[in-house]
């Protein structure tokens, strides 16, 4: 059956299966818990190292809230405007890569966070290698831009220079330390600011006097490097002014080919630029028809076969987390091709086992949302299933 029969569902095209990596201590927490709170997940913000005795969503292990740091990688669902986000939490730490391969395995895209003081460090340069193996398109944000030395357009150079990744700016600040406002957006040319309780409320102004200059100078060095993606936005260039969906288009067709990398600004502590970083979330990153996915057909020499993201094909899909939850060992699953309901039989094609599909949750951190089924581009986690992590299952079919 060829691909070119299959029309993706809007649902699937407004997915995102991102993760969020990160040096440790450039603030990944802060900012995964700011996305929850403002996709509505949580209601209320706890920081990391919680003073109020809470701690960060995200964190479910005692010893995490403890250090402040994230060794689980748990899969959280959440959605912003139409598009609906799974989160990959990747740990952080270089004690646990093996954490970090197996759900890079499992993304089709991921944002990399990086401090504005500290900048590339040595993990992010660990992070990066493991994402180029697994042609990850990602976008950078660069957080901590309220802190004392922060220099946004230092670490943009040293993701050129340490990462050789072609990063260019899509927004530039509104200040810098405590001065940190907001922020001025490159492509719609205005600039905005998060203003109330949590930075909810999003003031959209023209870009301040002193800033004007240096608006259009970085929105041309944007124009320039998005314009290689895309004839129609040369063209619109030549012929005057472009419109924001054919720069957002042209930056989107970088990012996909894995030849351009977006850089977001703000401070996830200070409600900075969170919410303009989902957009580009939305915007930008790999829908799961974007990514090319392979398996390897058992028995027929070893063939291999190219899914698809169609929810009525074989069902394929990879166990990648195990965890020993409340209620007995719930698996992470990414379904790639097909579609995985309550009462199925699957088999395992690596123990030949089958199993039937008694209970079918999606995850929120440490909160579970029952559901009757899931299709391909989904990541949802299954109980009661004795697997190894980096398992397939199939419907016995494929």
């Amino acid at each position: 059956m060829s691909t070119a029969t299959f029309t993706p569902s809007e649902k699937l095209l407004k997915t995102r299966n991102i993760g969020i990596s990160a040096h440790i201590d450039s603030g990944k927490t802060t900012l995964t818990e700011r996305i929850l709170f403002y996709t509505n997940r949580i209601h209320a913000i706890h920081e990391v190292r919680g003073k109020d005795g809470v701690g960060a969503k995200m964190d479910s292990m005692e010893l995490e809230r403890e250090r402040g740091i994230t060794i689980q990688s748990a899969a959280t669902y959440c959605t912003w405007k139409d598009t609906t986000i799974n989160i990959i939490d990747t740990p952080g730490h270089v004690d646990f890569t093996i954490e970090v391969e197996r759900s890079l395995r499992v993304l089709d895209s991921a944002i990399m966070v990086l401090c504005g003081v500290a900048g590339v460090q040595s993990q992010s340069i660990t992070v990066d290698r493991q994402m180029k193996r697994y042609n990850v398109p990602r976008l950078a944000f660069i957080n901590k831009l309220d802190r004392t030395g922060a220099n946004p357009w230092k670490v943009i150079g040293q993701l050129r220079e340490k990462l050789h990744l072609n990063a260019v700016a899509v927004q530039l600040p509104i200040g810098l330390e405590n001065e940190l406002n907001g922020i001025v957006d490159l492509v719609q040319m205005k600039a905005f600011y998060f203003e109330g309780e949590g930075g909810l409320n999003i003031v959209e102004k023209e870009i301040p006097a002193e800033l004007v200059d240096q608006a259009n100078e970085k929105r041309e060095e944007l124009l320039d490097a998005a314009s290689l993606f895309s004839d129609e936005l040369t063209e619109a260039m030549l012929e005057g002014e472009p419109t924001e969906d054919q720069i957002h288009a042209a930056i989107r067709a970088g990012v996909l080919s894995l030849k351009l990398v977006p850089v977001f600004m703000g401070s996830a502590f200070k409600n900075k630029g969170v919410q303009k970083l989902l957009d580009g979330v939305a915007n930008y990153l790999a829908s799961p028809v974007d990514i090319r996915n392979e398996a390897m057909e058992i028995g027929n020499e070893e063939s291999r076969l190219d899914l698809v993201s169609d929810a009525t094909r074989n069902l394929v899909c990879l166990a990648f987390k195990l965890e020993d939850g409340r209620y007995g060992q719930l698996t992470y699953i990414r379904v790639y091709q097909g579609k995985l309901q309550k009462g199925m039989t699957i088999y395992n094609s690596s123990t030949g086992k089958k199993h039937n599909i008694g209970r079918l949750v999606r995850m929120h951190s440490e909160e579970m949302e029952e559901i009757e089924s899931a299709e391909a581009g989904d990541i949802v986690a299954l109980f009661g299933i004795d697997c190894a992590s980096g398992d397939t299952f199939t419907d016995g079919k494929t």
